[in-house]
């Protein structure tokens, strides 16, 4: 097995499938009804979401869906099955080549429950905003009902859910390390990230008869082993990154079916003895010449640390820490969270491999990013950009939310600690052409019901990275920076918005738009360094009120977030309101935080409130942080150690992390300072850190002190609290006589 070579087939090159002669379709059939009308006897590929079905762009299931079919495929879609009903998943019949199974656009726990884990009555991605469509843990619980509905097919799964648990992950729910989704949903194969060229390929050699358990040398995937092909060489993950004291991990020297022979207890002593690729010194020769037998294989070639950077990834693996060893050792998990995050580019990434249990889970390299082509062609597909006819009248809030909105863009480097982005689409910026957009343009202008002239977000994941990629291709491909942004903007970046800035001018002279406003995220220290854009985005796509996210005005918050500080904020603020006063506009910039983030103490918190307060601002809604799988926050908050430094013994830092309710409600408190029944808890808290002059009326002070009648209730309180002593008996009040 290798993994497949840098230069794929592109999406459009693929020879078609037999089945093209009766596509396309004016929406995937979700019901043997349509199905019938349309002539098919079955389905190839039957997509299960759980989400409503919307044709547009920005859903997932409707890209893979169209892309397959433009590729020849019959595809159906069941959205939303009754979970507890194995009927509902044989509604299509049984797929010919497999079930693609995605919790939806959102993770269904982050979807179904509140950052303090309250329960959530409502779901945007669902007819009429009804929460409790989709079960809890969906990618499981719907392929679970698949092989119940039809054991024998196979099973895909993908989704940002899927991928973010394709290898053991803290789980914030249920307050444990949890094992690969792929062992809990019984699942043939897991596809992660943006999974259309994974998806295309899979498709194509399973029609040409391969099995699915043979399929094992695709980007972009992860799937079961129980042994390691041949012609692998084993790269353990602590000569790449080491960590400092730890429990005693197993021998990395010794497969988990290695044999107890002699020869393979000599290796393991020279390794405990001090021979171990820590110091280089591994006999790569006596490894390879242990013997083994059938049931007894020889130990794995091992690649001492002096080599372990510059490897091949098509013949070399990174041996991670097990599903055991990271459950038991906060330092093996932290430590497996920098492997992780160092092996996400494509251009030099390794397979990574975690024993869990019986079985290896493999993970091949990430799929290589789609050409602007190949983007094009996927947004091309003819959506007809609205949900499908079943759900008749109902309002899709997530629907009404995009529907007058173009994505430019895939992907992000900003590597911020606590956001997915980055871990499910990449670092490398995927940019469609200004001729795709500008037509996606004129077909909401011409197809989309109640449009009224203005286009309500051109941008992606962050507003102003379209087309700002790495200078130079073969620096891109060797790079292991987890962010090109921080600590500071790496010089090899473009960072010229002129682009962006043509882009937007095209866009509002098309004929029938009105006004084409910016809603997504602005990286707000790359705009800086091209004024134009900002004189652009300011004086022509502003709607009153531009949102942007500093998340905290602390330095030591700031830093596990990997954001830049407040220096770059103060600049864009200038720029900002000087050029919406030379156009003539009153506009304001919302910014938004974060409450109880790792690493924010009490102490930055009321920083924080202070920094609000003097700068005359009220937050409405505040966004606690949410430790959702495989981020590198959520490894802060479950370790309380620092991933984003080496974790030798240098690195003793212990990261902070408000996990306690009460803790929780206090952050969010601080952010909420104006609110009076955040009052009550801030003085308290402010009185215990020795801050009692915060708490008075005038502009020096955080929250005002109690009302005259606030402390006759006080007083009242501290009195009822008070123990009462019991009177004593007269006699017992007596001196006693002397005699």
């Amino acid at each position: 097995m290798a993994t497949k070579q840098q230069t794929p087939t592109a999406l459009y090159d693929y020879p078609k499938y037999w089945a093209e002669c009766l596509l396309p379709t004016p929406f995937l059939p979700m019901s043997r009804e349509e199905m019938d009308q349309l002539g098919w006897d079955s389905c190839d590929v039957i997509l299960v979401t759980g989400d409503a079905y919307v044709d547009h762009p920005s859903f997932g299931m409707a890209v893979i869906g169209r892309v397959l079919e433009a590729q020849g495929y019959r595809v159906g879609i069941l959205s939303q099955p009754d979970w507890r009903d194995a009927e509902s998943f044989k509604v299509l019949g049984k797929p010919n080549l497999y079930f693609g199974v995605t919790a939806g656009n959102m993770d269904s726990m982050i979807n179904r429950y509140t950052a303090d884990r309250r329960l959530r009555h409502d779901d945007a991605y669902t007819a009429d905003d009804v929460g409790g469509k989709r079960p809890d843990r969906a990618v499981t619980v719907y392929t679970q009902k698949c092989r119940e509905a039809f054991s024998d097919s196979p099973v895909v799964v993908g989704g940002i859910e899927a991928s973010l648990r394709r290898l053991a992950h803290y789980d914030y729910w249920s307050e444990s390390v949890k094992r690969s989704v792929l062992i809990d949903s019984t699942a043939d194969i897991l596809l992660y990230g943006n999974a259309e060229r994974a998806m295309v390929e899979l498709t194509h050699r399973m029609a040409r008869g391969e099995t699915i358990r043979e399929i094992t040398d695709l980007r972009g995937s992860a799937f079961l082993c129980r042994t390691i092909p041949k012609g692998w060489s084993e790269i353990d993950s602590t000569q790449v990154d080491q960590p400092g004291p730890m429990s005693k991990p197993k021998n990395p020297y010794v497969t988990s079916k290695a044999s107890d022979s002699d020869d393979a207890k000599t290796i393991r002593m020279r390794a405990e003895k001090g021979t171990t690729c820590a110091t280089g010194q591994v006999n790569l020769e006596d490894i390879d010449g242990a013997e083994g037998t059938e049931s007894q294989p020889k130990p794995l070639a091992i690649i001492p640390d002096t080599q372990a950077i510059k490897t091949d990834p098509s013949t070399t693996f990174i041996r991670m820490p097990s599903f055991d060893q990271v459950v038991k050792d906060p330092v093996l998990y932290a430590h497996a969270d920098r492997i992780f995050h160092r092996e996400t580019n494509p251009g030099n990434a390794r397979p990574l491999v975690q024993n869990q249990g019986r079985n290896d889970i493999w993970v091949n390299p990430p799929p290589i990013p789609l050409e602007t082509e190949e983007l094009d062609w996927v947004f091309d597909q003819p959506y007809k950009r609205v949900p499908h006819p079943t759900y008749g009248e109902s309002k899709i809030p997530a629907y009404d939310m995009i529907r007058f909105s173009v994505n430019i863009m895939r992907g992000c480097f900003g590597g911020c600690t606590f956001c997915s982005i980055t871990e499910h689409e990449g670092r490398i910026i995927q940019s469609r052409s200004e001729e795709s957009i500008l037509n996606e343009v004129e077909k909401i202008r011409d197809m989309t019901p109640g449009f009224t002239g203005v286009i309500s977000d051109l941008g992606g994941p962050t507003a102003n990275m379209y087309r700002l990629n790495c200078k130079d291709k073969k620096i891109e491909e060797t790079c292991r920076r987890p962010s090109c942004v921080y600590p500071t903007i790496c010089v090899n970046l473009e960072t010229d918005h002129k682009h962006t800035t043509q882009l937007y001018r095209k866009t509002r002279n098309l004929p029938g738009v009105k006004k084409v406003v910016v809603a997504s995220g602005l990286r707000y220290d790359l705009a800086v360094r091209d004024p134009e854009y900002v004189k652009e985005l300011v004086t022509h796509h502003v709607g009153g009120y531009l949102k942007i996210a500093p998340e905290h005005s602390e330095d030591g918050p700031l830093s596990k977030m990997m954001k830049p500080g407040m220096g770059s904020y103060y600049e864009f603020k200038e720029m900002f309101e000087r050029f919406s006063k030379e156009a003539g506009k009153k506009q304001y910039l919302i910014p938004y935080f974060i409450s109880a983030h790792p690493g924010s103490t009490n102490e930055d918190m009321m920083s924080l409130g202070l920094w609000l307060k003097t700068n005359g601002f009220r937050v409405d809604q505040v966004q606690s942080f949410y430790p959702s799988p495989m981020a590198s926050a959520t490894t802060m908050y479950f370790t309380e150690k620092n991933p984003l430094k080496p974790l030798g013994k240098n690195n003793s830092e212990t990261i902070f992390s408000a996990k306690s309710q009460e803790q929780r409600t206090l952050h969010k408190a601080f952010l909420r300072y104006h609110d009076p029944e955040n009052w009550p808890i801030l003085r308290k808290a402010l009185r215990r850190m020795g801050r009692g002059d915060l708490i008075g009326s005038g502009d020096g002070f955080l929250v005002p002190g109690e009302s005259r009648r606030e402390k006759e209730v006080m007083r009242r309180d501290s009195k009822k609290a008070k123990p009462q002593l019991k009177a004593q008996p007269k006699s017992s009040r007596l001196k006693p006589r002397r005699r």
